[in-house]
């Protein structure tokens, strides 16, 4: 039983090899769409008969990606925004100011989940990062092992070597606006550093704090969730606003490292140990994360 137990799963491993293998060789070579639902800015049409003569027999059809006369105009301005240096927030706030619906409202069906609302910073960012606009078919940007959670390296992504679809934005604008949006220089040409950057949270909304400059030297706030691409409301809670010094001034203060500075020591205890401070405007709580929110910040700090 044993020796047929690993009969069988060789088997299935091989049987995944072979279709993971034949969907990389049919996206780089044919560009074949292979399933899910389309990106905003395009549609589904009909591509003919299935290329499978036993899949034909039975009325299958091809499909393949096209302009959607509807979204697929505010897209290329997307990244044209993009392209004269307007952020990621401000070309959100300007959906929303222009009335665009975004993708939630403008497909309910596939989003049932969530709001509808409005556009928001990440929304805007997917989108600007999503190598299909460029007319090629790409596949594998996530993760197929369960065991790892998030998205692949670009290396290993499969990408069609010709155009399978309309191109929203050319090879070139593409790469360009990823690189305004990876490469961020201050004035003085100065590397900033935040040695708390993920061990902040709010005490108020349980959002983690993010960094911010503020007058020359590293900062923490919480908007709450506001962002410059939604106002915030007249009802809301009040900003936080925190500076790094002060705060691990209040830390030093309450250890004895012999008169000299343990900002680094403390810092590295705090990650090793998952802990994290929940902050209110005057008062400062030591918790530690649960292995979720751990993992995840492990995530965000590999990142």
């Amino acid at each position: 039983m044993l020796l047929l137990g690993g009969q069988s799963q060789r088997e299935v491993l091989r049987a995944r090899y072979r279709v993971l293998a034949a969907m990389r060789n049919q996206v780089a070579d044919q560009g074949r769409f292979l399933g899910g639902r389309p990106p905003y800015g395009y549609r589904l049409v009909d591509a003919g008969p299935h290329p499978n003569r036993a899949h034909a027999l039975w009325g299958r059809r091809l499909h393949r990606l096209d302009a959607d006369p509807v979204t697929a105009p505010h897209v290329r301005w997307m990244f044209a925004q993009r392209l004269a240096g307007i952020g990621v927030a401000g070309i959100a706030r300007l959906l929303n100011e222009r009335g665009v619906p975004c993708p939630s409202k403008m497909y309910r069906e596939r989003n049932p989940h969530r709001s509808g609302q409005a556009w928001t910073l990440r929304t805007v960012a997917a989108i600007l990062g999503n190598p299909r606009y460029t007319g090629r078919q790409v596949w594998n940007r996530s993760s197929t092992d369960p065991a790892i959670r998030g998205w692949n390296f670009p290396q290993e992504w499969a990408i069609s070597t010709k155009r399978s679809h309309p191109a929203l934005v050319s090879d070139d604008g593409f790469v360009a606006a990823r690189a305004i949006r990876a490469t961020r220089f201050t004035q003085d040409g100065s590397r900033r550093v935040y040695l708390l950057a993920g061990l902040l949270r709010c005490g108020l909304c349980g959002r983690r704090l993010d960094s911010h400059w503020v007058i020359g030297r590293p900062g923490y706030r919480c908007r709450h969730g506001h962002t410059s691409a939604r106002p915030r409301e007249a009802s809301g809670l009040k900003f936080l606003y925190l500076r790094e010094d002060r705060l691990l001034a209040e830390l030093s203060a309450q250890l004895d490292y012999g008169g000299r500075d343990g900002s680094a020591e403390i810092i590295a205890a705090f990650r090793a140990e998952g802990l994290v401070i929940v902050c209110h405007a005057t008062v400062r709580i030591v918790t530690k994360l649960n292995t979720e929110e751990l993992a995840l910040q492990g995530e965000l700090f590999m990142g």
